[in-house]
């Protein structure tokens, strides 16, 4: 039986170069060069079958899989190299680096996990700065939309997201992000409340001397990512809850699974 190597174990050794994974791609997002303006390059998001997705997943630098978010794949010959400091797709401190000795094969799926994290929003306020250092993912109800957008090289959405009647915090979806959630949330067509996924956003808080914190998410190039009423356990527990315990929900009720 082929071993391979798990994403929580790995650290930085130059004398290894045969690392082999078996991973899903869980996200996929370009970047151009600072120097050159040169690209896109393509950072990949993974996720093996035993990882919860900000604990160990890995960026890894290749080129020619594009397309193939959340397929399965396995990888061999590749090489681990330290994280930069900043802001990271998560919160390893390695990502993986192809060569020209890199071999990556698209492989039956293992199972059909979505590896996503879900933060509650009562707990985003209180995150350590250094957990702010990488995006989350969250799902709640959409309401309180405004939009700007006459200027298009700024345009922005911006809109509030709640988990009952008392909880709420803001979103800024910029660029292309902003009118496809425009777009998107029009398609809906209802009175009814809408449940938003949120995949990847980053966390932005800037203290000040006159009052509490300012806090909002915002997308983040196009790593960041969202949708409608997907159909995923988590949305359809959550819509449940909302019925159950939420006034406004009670009234109008909120919009099913698509």
């Amino acid at each position: 039986m082929r071993h391979y190597d798990k994403l929580s174990e790995v650290s930085y050794n130059p004398k290894i170069t045969a690392w082999r994974f078996r991973v899903k791609i869980h996200r996929i997002y370009p970047f151009y060069s600072y120097v050159t303006s040169s690209g896109p390059f393509y950072t990949y998001v993974l996720a093996d079958e035993e990882v919860r997705v900000k604990s160990s997943s890995l960026d890894f630098l290749i080129t020619c899989l594009e397309k193939q978010e959340g397929k399965w794949v396995e990888i061999f010959r590749v090489e681990v190299k330290r994280s930069y400091p900043g802001f990271q797709a998560t919160n390893s401190r390695f990502n993986l680096s192809a060569s020209r000795h890199t071999q990556v094969y698209i492989i039956d799926p293992l199972n059909n996990r979505h590896f996503m994290d879900f933060k509650n929003i009562h707990a985003i306020p209180h995150m350590d700065h250094r957990d702010r250092n990488y995006p989350i993912d969250t799902m709640e109800v959409v309401f309180n939309t405004e939009a700007h957008f006459d200027a298009p090289a700024s345009a922005r959405m911006e809109f509030y997201i709640r988990d009952n009647i008392d909880s709420q915090i803001k979103f800024v979806a910029t660029g292309a992000h902003a009118y496809a959630f425009r777009d998107g949330l029009e398609n809906m067509k209802v009175r009814r409340q809408v449940i938003v996924v949120l995949k990847m956003w980053r966390v932005w808080k800037f203290w000040s001397y006159f009052g509490p914190p300012d806090l909002w998410l915002e997308t983040e190039g196009r790593l960041s990512d969202f949708r409608f009423n997907p159909h995923l356990p988590e949305v359809e527990e959550f819509r449940q809850s909302l019925l159950h315990s939420d006034p406004y929900v009670q009234r109008y009720g909120a919009v099913g699974l698509l």
